[in-house]
């Protein structure tokens, strides 16, 4: 809203410049995001091998947590599987190790039916921002269409997150065809984070009384700050007992939108969109499976990448005024 409101003289505001305060930190936090040991980690090599189950029929030869290191390289540094599997190999050469390296076609194959661990362990309450984005599947590129014409044949998917504004972090993501709504995926969402919501922003997309059910069986307590649309009417009980959205209505009514974004704090609803421009700069804008099912794993995995990068070490910053 407040971009929109600016809009016809936005050419006239000065661009915001920000100046990091703890660049050396934050500078050591980038170079560690090299280190292969931050992704093929002890405990990785230690279970590389699963155990005997004693079951008929031939054994895995590597365990998931071993398919899991290989695809979190993968995403971490943007290379193929055979590259992968190459990087890991020289790897185990260097670490000395006498370990077997899975090949490009096991790590495609295994990579369907993972189960990824959550890398998130904290306890409290914790507010939660949600919002989509898209994921390009295939297909020609903008250049391609502009240079030789024909129609689009582009393909993609939706990626939901639940992100801590606080952190940065990815507490949850859903990867779901593009017909899939952005508000039926608040449910699957919530589920995912196994702590109590302090509160629950999204924008308009979002408004609904599916939402609000979504986030009070959850967490009966979390406040939900959607901006309710411009048609919105109060409900039959806004006199006598007002819901949430009844009292979102009265602040609008008494102070405009800007002035209930204010009251509520709806800025921090930003910050989704800086993690998922995170995402795709670090990760990509585009998905390397073909199949939905080993999307949803790579996404799961590459949300995973990023809270070990971010827990690393994040940008402290103050605007220069």
């Amino acid at each position: 809203m407040p971009y929109k409101a600016n809009e016809s003289r936005r050419h006239r505001i000065p661009k915001a410049r920000y100046r990091i305060q703890n660049w050396s930190a934050y500078d050591a936090a980038l170079r560690r995001r090299g280190d292969l040991t931050i992704w093929v980690t002890p405990e990785a090599i230690t279970a590389w091998t699963p155990a005997s189950t004693s079951r008929r029929g031939r054994p895995r030869r590597y365990s998931e947590i071993a398919i899991e290191a290989g695809l979190m390289l993968r995403l971490a540094f943007g290379r193929p599987w055979r590259q992968t599997e190459g990087l890991l190999g020289s790897l185990m050469r260097l670490l000395g190790l006498d370990l077997p390296v899975p090949d490009h076609t096991t790590f495609s194959r295994r990579s369907a039916d993972l189960t990824i661990a959550a890398a998130l362990k904290a306890d409290g309450a914790v507010n939660v921002v949600i919002d989509s984005t898209g994921l390009k599947v295939f297909g020609a590129g903008e250049w391609h269409l502009e240079k030789h014409g024909g129609k689009p044949r582009r393909s993609w998917r939706k990626l939901h997150l639940a992100v801590d504004p606080d952190t940065g972090e990815i507490l949850a993501s859903e990867l779901t065809s593009s017909e899939e709504g952005d508000a039926s995926l608040v449910g699957p969402l919530v589920e995912q984070i196994d702590r109590p919501l302090s509160a629950v922003l999204a924008d308009g997309a979002y408004d609904g009384e599916p939402v609000y059910q979504a986030v009070a069986v959850h967490s009966p307590g979390a406040e939900v700050i959607i901006p309710p649309r411009s048609t919105a009417v109060p409900s039959d009980t806004a006199q006598s007992a007002p819901t949430q959205r009844d009292r979102h209505l009265q602040v609008i009514s008494a102070c405009g939108r800007l002035g209930w974004q204010k009251a509520v704090g709806y800025g921090r609803r930003s910050l989704v969109e800086v993690a998922m421009l995170r995402y795709k700069t670090l990760i990509g804008r585009s998905l390397r499976a073909r199949t939905l099912r080993t999307q949803k794993v790579e996404a799961t995995v590459g949300c995973k990448v990023m809270n070990i990068m971010i827990r690393l070490g994040m940008p402290i910053s103050h605007k220069v005024l």
